[in-house]
């Protein structure tokens, strides 16, 4: 299949995803100008802690969406930024909804659990969520994603679901606590001859609006839970989301392909296609440019036929490498032109 009619079948919403140092940043870049620059608005996103968009762009970018050109937009979601901002969000919720003599105790649990393992990843989850969803509203044709590490994107991918069913068991344990209180309301009205008895008149022992209470609580969960759900079929969905995934012609990014790969189709995410990046040329092959860069294209061609056999079914190109780095845009039209000239193809 060739590039430019591959590119025009991208769906909205697209990761790039692979394991660290691969390219992927400088991929994801000239597939935002590419989309771009055929017509299309288009966002990209980086969500790895080491942002390397604003690198890639020359162009300083952070955690306010910035223009790049005519049509596309960047930004880099920070998590230590996205962690604080949830905290902030879910205390001032919480005023509304818990006893003023609890809430020192509920800011001071809810500031240390910012260190937690998996806060920022939760946080960070709950960013690409709303992005995902607000897509249209914001007026994107295509969305990309810049991501971490291929572990890192599984686990965000697969991520809605888990939080799903754990928001449902959030709102099943309210609902159960509201109509706990209820027998207790109905166990102390039929016992309020004894005043002083621990049933009696509960409403006096700070459990004034609980059911109101448990109504807030139970709408905040649901409407994430909502949330989640909603970016959960997106993600499964083959004509909303692709992933690309990145690698080199190297051992290492070979083996954590075929785990990525693997996962993927265990989960039933939508693998679109492999990019392997930073080929060596062909001329290489002629024993007259020495024996070290002899070897290396020998080495490189048993890993391209390991590829062609790990990933037989799978669609696949190959890019070039480039004798000096991309640097800005000048350096991604030089990718960009490459994207365009490869052909995507299954071995079998």
């Amino acid at each position: 299949m060739a590039a430019p009619e591959f590119l025009a079948q991208l769906p909205p919403i697209v990761f790039i995803g692979g394991k660290g140092g691969v390219g992927k940043t400088s991929v994801a870049s000239a597939l935002a100008l590419k989309l771009a620059r055929s017509g299309k608005r288009v966002l990209i996103v980086s969500t790895d802690p080491a942002h390397s968009l604003s690198d890639a762009f020359d162009i300083a970018i952070g955690g306010q969406t910035t223009s790049i050109e005519t049509d596309l937009d960047a930004l880099e979601i920070d998590p230590d930024e996205q962690v604080n901002a949830h905290i902030e969000n879910v205390l001032a919720s919480m005023k509304d909804l818990v006893k003023p003599t609890l809430y020192p105790q509920i800011e001071k649990q809810m500031k240390l659990t910012a260190q937690s393992p998996g806060t920022q990843e939760a946080a960070l989850l709950e960013s690409i969520a709303k992005i995902i969803d607000q897509r249209t509203a914001t007026g994107y044709d295509h969305v990309l994603f810049d991501t971490a590490p291929t572990g890192h994107t599984l686990r965000l991918l697969i991520l809605p679901e888990a939080m799903s069913a754990w928001t449902q068991g959030l709102m099943q344990h309210s609902e159960k606590a509201q109509q706990l209180q209820g027998v207790v309301d109905h166990l102390a009205s039929a016992r309020q001859t004894a005043p002083q008895h621990p049933m009696a008149e509960p409403r006096q022992h700070g459990v004034a609006n609980l059911s109101d209470r448990n109504a807030k609580i139970a709408e905040r969960l649901r409407e994430r839970q909502q949330l989640f759900q909603r970016v959960r079929s997106t993600i499964k969905n083959t004509d909303e989301t692709a992933i690309l995934l990145v690698l080199t012609p190297e051992k290492l990014p070979i083996l954590e392909t075929q785990r990525a790969v693997k996962q993927l189709h265990e989960h039933n995410l939508p693998l679109a296609a492999l990019i392997v990046n930073r080929n060596l040329p062909d001329y290489l092959s002629d024993q007259r440019q020495g024996e070290f860069l002899l070897r290396r294209k020998q080495q490189e061609n048993i890993y391209h036929e390991k590829i062609e056999q790990c990933f037989a079914r799978e669609l696949k190109t190959y890019l070039p490498l480039f004798p000096t780095d991309l640097d800005g845009i000048s350096g991604l039209e030089q990718l960009l032109q490459a994207l365009k000239d490869c052909n995507f193809h299954r071995s079998v």
